[in-house]
């Protein structure tokens, strides 16, 4: 049982993974439940002098987003992780633990997260397939990356990618994961309210699953900068939740009158809002 690092999950900002912390969940991998936790889904746990420990079954053939995140959804809502840090920190954990060494394991994490998303057996595959089918011209940029699973897609299919995401470790890892795939994913830590782009330098600008993560003003600043960066086109996905949810550090509770008050709050030549696994706001430049 290890003591894990601060890092992300989803849709977070991955955190300095050397900043150890006592008072963050530890990690145990094992098949069955261990004497003295108590299943939850498909993790088991146990807290011991305060400190909350989490079993995980998961290897190198099943470790993936997709089922760390159903995991540990399940712990939150029994109770037992509150709040983006624990959850986070869990996260990073449990994909660590899921090999012998931290590579494997985020090799593995990709391929297996990749793969669920392209074959569609992955729960965010819908928003996916519809952000990609969206996206025109030869050259997109995806601001908010985080892992980069949408920008290593497009990789895949021939497309000239940049990426950006305001966490270094993010960063870190999508760049690695882009050089062993040998795929020409170009990474930049970027801020979306500050993008460090030119003008009008890539045809398509996606945010996915990232604007519920800003303020009023923030989105607005994002939704500016996406429009001065993009040639010909703006793509935005969010979720919509009855209550945002704070372990994915969102902030924003929305709907569909959010999409049009975002369309009527900044300058552009054109604008569509629909509904699909949440909502879309497709803004041209």
């Amino acid at each position: 049982m290890t003591t894990i690092d601060q890092s992300t999950t989803v849709r977070a900002a991955l955190l300095d993974s050397s900043d150890v912390r006592e008072r963050e969940p530890r990690i145990l991998r094992s098949a069955l439940v261990p004497t003295g936790f108590a299943r939850c889904g498909l993790l088991s746990w146990r807290r011991v002098a305060g400190i909350l420990q989490i079993a995980h079954p998961f290897d190198e053939e099943t470790i993936s987003d997709s089922v760390v995140v159903d995991g540990l959804v399940s712990l939150v809502d029994a109770g037992v992780l509150s709040g983006q840090e624990q959850f986070e920190s869990a996260a990073v954990g449990i994909i660590r633990t899921s090999a012998g060494t931290s590579a494997d394991a985020w090799s593995a994490f990709y391929d297996n997260s990749i793969r669920e998303l392209r074959c569609g057996t992955s729960a965010f595959a819908p928003v996916h397939r519809r952000a990609h089918s969206l996206v025109t011209g030869s050259a997109v940029l995806e601001v908010g990356s985080c892992f980069g699973f949408f920008a290593l897609a497009c990789a895949m299919d021939g497309l000239d990618v940049s990426a950006c995401d305001i966490s270094p470790g993010a960063i870190s890892l999508l760049s690695c994961a882009a050089r062993r795939l040998g795929l020409p994913v170009d990474a930049c830590v970027g801020d979306a309210t500050a993008l460090p782009y030119d003008d009008d330098s890539v045809d398509t600008v996606s945010l996915i699953h990232l604007l519920e993560h800003l303020d009023t003003p923030g989105v607005k600043a994002a939704l500016s900068e996406a429009l001065r960066v993009a040639r010909r086109r703006v793509i935005v996905a969010v979720p919509f939740e009855e209550e945002p949810s704070p372990h994915f550090g969102h902030r924003l509770r929305l709907t569909e009158k959010d999409l049009h008050t975002w369309a009527g709050s900044v300058a552009h030549s054109g604008a569509q809002v629909f509904l699909d696994h949440g909502g879309w706001l497709i803004l041209t430049p």
